[in-house]
């Protein structure tokens, strides 16, 4: 359902808490248009995520490439095999950037438990996030001098508040919209994550890994007002693509109050987006069902769906994965995964000391 909403026009260089006086239009028939097309495509990606057996699958996964995308977008650069293969390394990292990406993968996994169990989020729980992905405990900024430079050249473009407490004022603000009831007449959830983005970016609560957070919360927003079942929507995909326009859209709002533009680039984003995830979920769902008849045709004796989950879970497998999924020794987690590559479901790779086993055509599905 979509609902009217109207946000206010913050004073350039000047953070307000919502609800402003009201002097935006955030109901404009462009901004209807993008907001109707993005919520059918986000219910047909809850829809279609619904239909994978074992939610794992897709939270493993999917949150890895969201995790990637968002990494890069801070210039944290990063292979799809680093990525991969660092969900099997136990720790021994391909690179710093595989690292980030893993720790970003591991908050935003651990947002969505707290949001699933709690159904709201404190600012401890964001606190939480941010130091599992950044791998430190520094907290909420308490001292003065963060701003906020043009990367080119180097001028000042926005000061976030500065005062401590000031900025815990806005974060006990922020998240009591962040929870704000769906009701008729009230803000579409969608155009107020859009809007609740921006705000957090710009309260800019933390010393760093500040779009690394907000990302992360933009996926918990849409769960815990039930717009996704799981987190695993490719938002920032669409802001790597369009990441010199991210940027702008977020600045000429402190600037000039270009709300609407703000809004659509965000709609847009989710309907891009959610299309995009969408076929990666089909996808993985019809791999598989080919897979699940050729393990019934070529391993009958081995066939599981424990197995299918595994080989699903992981697109890199290895001995103690079969072994902890299956609950079978390691002999036979090891003859499992020799008769699966004998038989081509798997690739058998060494590096170092420990054997890899990928599952190439999941592989490139999730890298296409």
């Amino acid at each position: 359902m979509i609902r009217k909403s109207r946000f206010p026009l913050p004073v350039p260089h000047s953070l307000q808490p919502l609800p402003l006086p009201s002097s935006v239009d955030l109901e404009t028939p462009a901004i209807l248009r993008q907001l109707a097309r993005a919520h059918r495509q986000l219910a047909e990606l809850k829809g279609a995520a619904g239909t994978i057996p074992n939610e794992s699958i897709l939270i493993d996964t999917l949150a890895l490439q969201e995790a990637r995308d968002s990494s890069e977008i801070e210039n944290i650069i990063t292979t799809q095999d680093e990525v991969f293969r660092g969900d099997v390394a136990s720790g021994d990292f391909a690179s710093v950037a595989a690292k980030e990406v893993h720790s970003y993968a591991t908050a935003l996994k651990a947002g969505f438990a707290r949001v699933r169990e709690q159904r709201f989020l404190r600012l401890d729980d964001v606190r939480e996030i941010q130091a599992t992905l950044l791998a430190s405990r520094t907290g909420l900024r308490k001292l003065p001098g963060t701003v906020l430079r043009n990367q080119e050249t180097g001028a000042v473009i926005y000061q976030p508040p500065q005062d401590g407490d000031e900025i815990v004022r806005l974060m006990g603000n922020f998240l009591e919209h962040f929870h704000g009831e769906d009701t008729v007449g009230g803000p579409d959830p969608l155009v107020r994550m859009a809007v609740l983005h921006h705000q957090f970016e710009s309260i800019h609560p933390f010393y760093d890994g500040n779009g690394r957070t907000g990302r992360i919360l933009n996926l918990l927003h849409l769960v815990l007002h039930g717009l996704l079942d799981l987190p695993v929507l490719y938002l920032s995909r669409y802001i790597v693509r369009h990441k010199a326009a991210y940027y702008a859209q977020l600045q000429a709002v402190r600037d000039t109050g270009a709300w609407e533009a703000w809004v659509l680039y965000m709609l847009q984003a989710v309907e891009e987006t959610a299309r995009e995830t969408l076929g990666q979920v089909r996808g993985i769902r019809d791999l598989m069902q080919t897979t699940k008849h050729r393990l019934r045709e070529k391993l009958p004796k081995l066939y599981s769906q424990d197995l299918l989950n595994n080989l699903f879970r992981h697109p890199y497998t290895k001995i103690e994965f079969i072994e902890r999924n299956l609950g079978v020794s390691r002999p036979t987690a090891i003859k499992y995964l020799n008769a699966l590559t004998a038989a081509g479901f798997v690739r058998k790779v060494k590096l170092g000391r420990t054997n890899f086993y990928i599952n190439d055509a999941l592989f490139k599905l999730l890298s296409s």
